[in-house]
């Protein structure tokens, strides 16, 4: 197994994405600790991880409060005896959608802003100090495409994603001295429900049906199919095991071919 007895925490770990990356690691020998705001998902996803023969352990925490973070992490420490091998950054939110730019709410931008840089420094915060201790670490951060490219009436979305990149290559700037790993995998749009809240917003918008908006998105994409939640994971899982120990600042985008 790729990640046999390291000892991982995955934020955003109950549902579609997070929930495919948590069973993944945990197939490949990875003990978890889950952590999200819904606790009763993540007792659904700890029983698949506990199935599988690895340890788990739920946290209730948002990530962008810093007390809950911090409590998190030293509750990780105390599951794992003292060690963190990988940490996987998947919380985050959409926000306004097929909205143009003059129409975005100043707290619906901040928001955004806030739950996907907020959200993705702070475990990253507090994990750092003992992966520096130990001189090893994986950091995984889940950015996206539109943090690639224009991403037009998602501005807030794609300004935070473009700074989930931006966290990404200055930090492995600062933890590369330590044996520290830290990556994005930036998924496209993926088949979760998520997305098809995300159809059914932009066909109301737009006066489409949700299969019109649905078909466009895989219009724009050159394999001509959505990714899945576990196409996803496997990224993960490559920039998180040794597999990829040369590989650090970096982004693999899985998307289909959308952003070529």
């Amino acid at each position: 197994m790729k990640l046999e007895n390291k000892k991982a925490i995955v934020t955003g770990a109950a549902k579609g994405m997070g929930a495919a990356i948590t069973t993944t690691l945990a197939r490949e020998g990875a003990d978890i600790v889950l952590a999200a705001r819904d606790i009763e998902a993540l007792e659904e996803v700890a029983k698949e991880v506990r199935a599988l023969g690895r340890q788990a352990h739920t946290v209730a925490c948002d990530v962008i409060d810093e007390s809950q973070v911090k409590a998190m992490v030293d509750g990780a420490l105390d599951f794992f005896d003292g060690r963190i091998d990988l940490l996987v950054n998947v919380a985050g939110v959409t926000g306004p959608i097929e909205t143009p730019i003059q129409d975005i709410a100043a707290e619906d931008f901040d928001h955004v802003i806030i739950a996907n840089e907020r959200g993705t420094f702070l475990p990253i915060k507090h994990v750092a100090p003992t992966m520096i201790a130990q001189k090893s670490g994986k950091i995984v951060n889940i950015g996206g495409t539109s943090g690639l490219r224009g991403y037009p009436m998602r501005t807030a979305y794609s300004a935070s994603k473009w700074a989930v990149r931006g966290i990404t290559r200055t930090v492995a700037l600062e933890l590369g001295k330590y044996n520290i790993n830290v990556n994005a995998v930036c998924p496209g749009i993926v088949e979760t429900p998520r997305m098809m809240k995300l159809c059914e917003g932009k066909a109301k918008v737009r006066g489409w049906t949700v299969q019109e908006v649905y078909d466009e998105y895989v219009e724009d994409m050159a394999l001509k199919r959505v990714t899945t939640p576990q196409d996803v994971a496997n990224a993960v899982l490559f920039v998180a095991s040794e597999d990829s120990r040369q590989i650090t600042g970096q982004h693999i985008a899985v998307d289909g071919g959308w952003d070529v």
